[in-house]
């Protein structure tokens, strides 16, 4: 039997256990996956569950907030994902601890998945925060040429905006009175915030500002069909869905902790039937 499971707060309601346990189905590789809540938010208690994990032999774990950035300091190898956003989400535990960002992986073959290999140009990032910076690096693997970035907390687009300058690529930071014009020029358009989520419905930017764009992207996946991405497809925008993202992180950390290639198409198909997800906008 092999052992995963996921560490970080507030993740009973995460649905890893169910996608890697129907992977394993599929690849006859049967699989627990467990939640495991750290007693607090401290490196201390990161560590504490880490160690105990290994003790247990597992042989993976995904990692979730508040933990990807510290814990890159507590894998003995990282890859290139890793090293260019600065944190972890998957942690191969077979042997020394390596540490891999399949949210940065996931994001560049969602968006292959449904964009091909059309350049990803000038694009508006909305959101900062963990999973923004994974896409934001992630974006210039599939050609964009600039991230413009918006968020309600300045010093994080402008943190964000100064790590991508200093990895060679292009990037700025957008002020709230200038997300019209910002949007005008871009190519894409990028939702990395909770705006949309069924606990958070709306629209991260105002709905007369997307249109003249190619494509978006919606990081929230619950439900599949954000209003965002609705928005998106009715003024003609090619879509990619947080729900593209988080089949292939997962299937991106299967890969490490297995070594077996799964078929996407088929993953993700197969978990929309099995959990009823329904969606209007992505097959």
């Amino acid at each position: 039997m092999l052992k995963l499971g996921l560490i970080g707060q507030s993740i009973a309601q995460s649905r890893s256990p169910a996608l890697h346990v129907m992977l394993g189905e599929m690849y006859d590789e049967p699989v627990t996956y467990e939640l495991h809540e750290p007693a607090d938010a401290s490196e201390a208690a990161f560590v504490a569950t880490l160690d105990s994990l290994r003790e247990q032999g597992y042989r993976g774990t995904n990692v979730t907030f508040p933990y990807k950035q510290l814990a890159v300091s507590h894998a003995a190898e990282t890859n290139q994902g890793v090293r260019l956003v600065g944190s972890t989400n998957t942690l191969n535990l077979s042997g020394t601890v390596a540490a891999y960002n399949t949210d940065y992986s996931g994001f560049i073959r969602g968006y292959r998945g449904r964009v091909g290999e059309q350049p990803a140009g000038r694009v508006l990032l909305i959101g900062a925060g963990g999973v923004g910076r994974a896409v934001a690096f992630g974006l210039f693997e599939v050609g964009a040429t600039e991230v413009m970035i918006a968020d309600l907390n300045a010093a994080s687009a402008a943190s964000l905006a100064a790590a991508l300058n200093a990895a060679g690529f292009k990037a700025s930071c957008v002020s709230p009175e200038g997300l019209a014009t910002a949007a005008a020029s871009a190519d894409g358009l990028v939702n990395c915030t909770p705006v949309g989520h069924y606990k958070t419905p709306g629209l991260p930017i105002a709905a007369e500002l997307i249109g003249p764009q190619r494509w978006a992207f919606d990081a929230v996946y619950t439900p599949i069909d954000t209003e965002f991405l609705v928005q998106a497809h009715r003024r003609g925008l090619a879509i990619v869905s947080g729900f593209d993202l988080f089949i292939y992180q997962g299937i991106d950390a299967f890969e490490i902790f297995t070594g077996i290639r799964a078929d996407a198409q088929a993953v993700l198909q197969r978990f929309k039937q099995k959990f009823d997800i329904q969606s209007g906008l992505i097959t």
